[in-house]
């Protein structure tokens, strides 16, 4: 039945893996656009094992449960299951579901992301921030110069101006109050 759902969702590379054993290898190699999971009702240790899963091969995974309650429910999304579906398998619902997990997946991909590039970004301010610091107490100037400082030089220099301020934060580091 999950085959026959399958190919009328218009999916025609489909893999059934029943073996549980060697799982994450097996799918490594197969490297599948989206993982299915049909379960009747999800343990623990497959759902920890979705986790893996999900960490490894970074797709999508749908799951089909026929019962559930509110732990696994929890333990499915902090395991990255892209759609968690209670009521068991019917063929009608495989396309759909389907492709609401891929979309959820690149949703959460992107949220993941923006949030990295929001961190990366916010220690790139501390870094200068603390460079701008550095570069006031040695040379007794305001905020502006000292910006404007580092700027200049990551301008000279070809360098990325956080670059810079890194720098200039391990050569302190290495060289200590010299006055």
């Amino acid at each position: 039945m999950i085959a026959e759902g399958l190919r009328e969702a218009g999916l025609t590379d489909v893999h059934l893996l029943v073996e549980r054993t060697g799982l994450v290898a097996r799918l490594t190699s197969l490297a599948p656009d989206v993982i299915l999971i049909n379960l009747e009702n999800p343990r623990r240790d497959m759902l920890e094992e979705s986790f893996t899963l999900s960490r490894a091969l970074s797709r999508p995974i749908a799951m089909f449960v026929d019962q559930t309650d509110e732990r696994a429910i929890s333990e499915a999304v902090d395991a990255g299951i892209s759609a968690y579906v209670v009521d068991g398998m019917r063929k009608e619902r495989i396309k759909p579901i389907l492709e609401l997990a891929v979309r959820r997946f690149h949703a959460f991909a992107r949220l993941q992301g923006e949030l990295a590039e929001a961190k990366s970004a916010l220690a790139e301010r501390k870094t200068v921030d603390k460079a701008k610091m550095l570069l006031m107490k040695r040379r007794k100037i305001d905020e502006a110069t000292a910006y404007a400082l580092l700027r200049k030089q990551a301008m000279d220099s070809g360098r990325r101006i956080a670059d810079v301020a890194e720098a200039l934060i391990s050569v302190e580091a290495l060289l200590g109050d010299q006055t």
